[in-house]
């Protein structure tokens, strides 16, 4: 298996440090305490779980195989997840899609910016070299999250409407891109 450089950022006023790191099964506790949060699933395209042995599940076959699933860990503890998936298509291979999860006792720190900054810059400076394009599609009312990408160095392009279904409601959604070109500062 591949060494992996572990990045770290201190949180705005030092509340704490800020890594992203491979999840591992042993993590599921911290796991249920965002997916079980009905705030948190509210945005995602699942329910909150109820189960810890469908989380084990999950992590084991979904998240342990993914080449980018990164725990979002303050001061060494998973409090969220972030990960950049590469479209199937091989016209479309040079563009992933980001998706993160933060639990709702950390929102408003600073610590989703701070955790998809790591990880554009982690994906862009050699961990998945085939990116050239990382998109984040939100929903146009999680006003939270663009505000998150706004301030991570994500573009966004624009609205496009009726997008996706979410939940049994078509929704509209923001489109959002960083490049492996955009400038850092």
């Amino acid at each position: 298996m591949e060494e992996q450089k572990q990045q770290t950022a201190h949180t705005s006023g030092g509340a704490g440090v800020i890594s992203l790191r491979p999840m591992q099964l042993s993590d599921v506790d911290d796991f249920m305490v965002w997916a079980t949060d009905p705030d948190v699933a509210r945005f995602c395209t699942w329910e909150p779980y109820t189960s810890r042995d469908d989380a084990l599940a999950y992590i084991a076959g979904t998240i342990l195989p993914h080449p980018y699933y990164r725990a979002i860990c303050l001061d060494g503890r998973p409090v969220g997840s972030l990960s950049v998936t590469q479209n199937e298509a091989a016209s479309d291979a040079c563009r992933g899609e980001l998706g993160y999860v933060l639990g709702s006792g950390y929102w408003g720190r600073g610590i989703a910016t701070e955790a998809v900054k790591m990880a554009a810059a982690e994906v862009f400076g050699g961990a998945r070299p085939e990116l050239e394009r990382v998109e984040a599609v939100v929903d146009v009312e999680n006003e939270a999250s663009q505000r998150v990408l706004e301030k991570a160095g994500f573009r966004r392009e624009g609205v496009m409407r009726k997008y996706f279904a979410l939940k049994g409601r078509t929704r509209d959604a923001v489109m959002f891109s960083r490049l492996s070109t955009d400038d850092d500062s």
